[in-house]
């Protein structure tokens, strides 16, 4: 899509200037102009155009131009997301597939990273297999925020060309990424849970959950470069920390004008949890609609604190207002490979396991015995879950006292 202001009509009113919920547009000369790096195509500015001098055009095939030139474009970047100042284990995980990838390509591992006082963590990418680490540090960028991260990172891969840029699946990464996609007219596969690549093609195969996860899918973007995916937590394997690796950090810094945002960053509230993270813990118990009502989560608390370990819930419970989105395990949630996930009250309906279902070990508690989550249950405990989970709890309890 294409919008633009015809000068010989427009009067120079105001009016579309109002309209604009993103202020992408101004009159300059007594006539409106767009800011096309604002501007959203949402169309609010031709519904209040009493002049029709705005017009939204639909660009046909052949008017869009592929970039022709894809030996301009090399390696594999990773977006290192990091919080409080510490990587995040996810992009631990993107840079072994990543050096997987690179290596089938005959290109370098790059990690990109955005922060203040980042130089340390940058090493600690390197010792993850990165080979290049593009450094942007900013007081400007200690927190993420949308408009400079992701200005910050179209300009770093205008510059530098990657033939394929991968970020996780977090909140932070889903935010971020498609954003940049559009700033630079790539493809997005998001949520993926395998890459390969095509090596006469020199095409990255993009395989993720379809249908609500009744088939999976293989995606390829031809047409454009960088190919650009977002992967899932826990999907794939840390990389391993070796020390000894070496590499190149290049430090880039930026005008201003780069790290300006038109909302602000007010304050941080961090929600206060007795348990352990959800998608770091080796243990999840996790309570579904079976469990009644939010109250009845003590009992789910109780068993994961006695196994130190964390709380997840199934979308119906996070629906109801039991439970909080962060605990959400499932497609619409966060993706958790634990050695042991507990499902209670849990019927397990197919966007519910493709989130938990690589676990090593996952026991089903639900008086159903014909419940969807025997089928992938270790072990199955067809009972009432208010008397089966404590006295697991008790049970446990005594034999890790021990």
């Amino acid at each position: 899509m294409s919008i633009k202001v015809i000068n010989e009509k427009c009067v120079g009113c105001k009016l579309c200037v109002k309209s604009c919920p993103f202020g992408a547009i101004e009159i300059i000369n007594k006539k409106a102009v767009i800011d096309l790096d604002k501007c959203t195509l949402c169309g609010a500015c031709i519904e209040s155009c009493k002049f029709d001098a705005i017009v939204l055009t639909k660009l046909s095939p052949t008017d869009i131009q592929f970039p022709k030139k894809f030996d301009e474009y090399k390696d594999v970047w990773v977006f290192c997301e990091q919080k409080k100042g510490v990587v995040q284990s996810v992009a631990y995980e993107l840079l072994g597939k990543g050096r997987e990838l690179s290596d089938t390509l005959g290109n370098e591992l790059c990690g990109v990273l955005l922060g203040e006082n980042m130089k340390e963590e940058a090493h600690k990418i390197i010792h993850r297999g990165a080979d290049k680490v593009y450094l942007v540090d900013s007081p400007a960028l200690k927190h993420y925020q949308d408009e400079p991260y992701s200005k910050v990172l179209i300009q770093l891969i205008k510059e530098y060309k990657p033939e394929i840029v991968l970020c996780g699946a977090s909140s932070t990464g889903r935010s971020l990424i498609s954003r940049v996609a559009i700033g630079i007219h790539a493809g997005l596969t998001a949520d993926c849970t395998g890459l390969d690549i095509d090596k006469k093609e020199r095409l990255l195969l993009q395989t993720r959950p379809a249908f609500g996860g009744n088939i999976m899918a293989t995606i390829i973007c031809p047409n454009h470069r960088p190919q650009m995916s977002t992967v899932r937590h826990k999907v794939m394997k840390e990389a391993a920390e070796n020390k000894h690796h070496k590499g190149k950090i290049i430090e880039k810094s930026y005008d201003s004008n780069i790290y300006f945002s038109r909302t602000k960053l007010l304050d941080i509230v961090e929600e206060i949890e007795e348990t352990v993270n959800l998608t770091e813990a080796n243990v999840i118990v996790s309570g579904g609609r079976g469990m009644q009502s939010p109250e009845n989560f003590k009992l789910i608390e109780g068993l994961a604190k006695a196994l130190g370990g964390a709380v997840g819930a199934s979308r119906a419970a996070v629906d109801s207002g039991w439970k909080t989105y962060s605990h959400q395990v499932g497609q619409t949630g966060k993706t958790v490979c634990p050695k042991i996930y507990i499902a209670c009250g849990i019927s397990g309906q197919i966007q519910h396991l493709v989130g938990m279902q690589s676990s090593e070990i996952i026991v089903a508690i639900n008086k159903d015995p014909y419940a969807p989550i025997f089928s992938v249950a270790t072990y199955g405990i067809v009972g009432d879950v208010f008397e089966v989970v404590p006295e697991l709890t008790r049970q446990f309890k005594e034999a890790l006292k021990r």
